[in-house]
């Protein structure tokens, strides 16, 4: 018999911002956006952890919520919490290329796309960033145009550049 896995989620409020923090045994694995809902969060565990079942847990979540929380009011540059990448094994590669960017640091697709060896896959580097289950832990938002102008990002272009902001970065 198969043991179903339970992925844990709880809510965190930041200002005006509400997320849905989501982890499994292995990991936290999922953040939504404050543009998007708890239905998203259904939707993402449907899909990448098929028969699950999402259960609310404060407790088992406050890790991972007090670090977002840290870095989300400046007193935190870095993570220490564990993370359960799912995705292909390439948006994983680009997932793990991206917590490698320093905070107050961005770098380009192009060059995301060079460093895994593959300098031709700019538009799936991005892609794979658009996917990304794990904003803000995973910093798809240190990611930026080669012009070195502020490019997409899923929770709009006013949070990245919030994000940005935070990190000391001002130069878009």
């Amino acid at each position: 018999m198969t043991k179903l896995t339970t992925v844990y989620w709880d809510m965190l409020r930041h200002d005006d911002w509400t997320f849905q923090l989501a982890a499994t045994e292995r990991g936290l694995c999922c953040i939504t956006l404050p543009n998007e809902s708890f239905a998203t969060l259904e939707q993402w565990v449907t899909k990448h952890v098929p028969g699950a079942a999402l259960v609310r847990d404060t407790d088992r979540l406050q890790p991972y919520i007090l670090q977002v929380k840290e870095y989300l009011s400046g007193g935190r540059s870095e993570f220490s919490i564990p993370l359960d990448l799912r995705g292909t094994p390439f948006q994983i590669k680009v997932w793990r290329t991206l917590l490698n960017i320093p905070f107050g640091e961005t770098v380009s697709y192009s060059q995301i796309s060079e460093s895994i060896g593959n300098a031709a896959a700019g538009r799936a580097v991005g892609a794979a960033n658009g996917a990304n289950p794990i904003p803000i832990v995973v910093p798809c938002h240190r990611v930026i145009g080669k012009n070195g102008k502020l490019t997409g990002y899923r929770g709009g272009m006013e949070m990245k550049s919030q994000l940005l902001a935070l990190e000391g970065w001002t130069s878009y």
